[in-house]
Formats: structure tokens, C-alpha cells, sequence
């Protein structure tokens, strides 16, 4: 499962966000979305659990779940169709 995390304090480090998830299950990936041109977060990341129950739990548990400072939102990521994007 893909989950959106948002609301992050710009200084948060994805070795920081792979400890909080983790602690819920097995964590496959982790990425911070960053400005092409400065390299700074946006604050919001992406986290990929394989295990649909466990990354359920993750979003319930750490929704407003307090990470350097800012409460994080935490939810389930929408799958974004590039292919329609435009056409709507």
C-alpha cells in the first residue's frame, strides 16, 4: 500500500520516517518529495508498506503523530493516472 504523509517539518529525513513506520511492519520504500530546483522538501513524503493491514494500522496510529515538531497527516495515497490528468 502506498501512503501519503504530509505536513512534514522541512528537516525530517526519510531514515526518520522509515523508524516511525516501521515500528507497524515491513517498510519497502521511503520518499521525500523534493523541489527539482533547490532539492528542499516539500513536505510531504511518500511510504510503501506490502502489507495492506499493517499500513492500515500505520495511518490510524499516526494520524497527528507529532514527528520534529509537526503533526503529521497520514493517509492512503490516491494512485495519480497521468494518462488523464489533462482531460478533465
Amino acid at each position: 500500500m502506498n501512503i501519503f504523509v504530509g505536513n512534514l517539518n522541512f528537516q525530517t529525513t526519510e531514515n526518520q520516517l522509515k523508524e516511525v513506520f516501521t515500528s507497524f511492519g515491513e517498510v519497502t520504500s521511503v520518499k521525500i518529495v523534493t523541489d527539482k530546483f533547490s532539492g528542499s522538501s516539500r513536505g510531504f513524503a511518500f511510504i510503501e508498506m506490502p502489507d495492506h493491514t499493517q499500513a492500515e494500522k500505520a495511518i490510524q496510529e499516526l494520524q497527528n503523530y507529532s514527528l520534529n515538531n509537526r503533526n503529521m497527516v497520514v493517509n492512503e495515497a490516491n494512485q495519480r493516472d497521468d494518462n488523464n490528468r489533462y482531460n478533465k
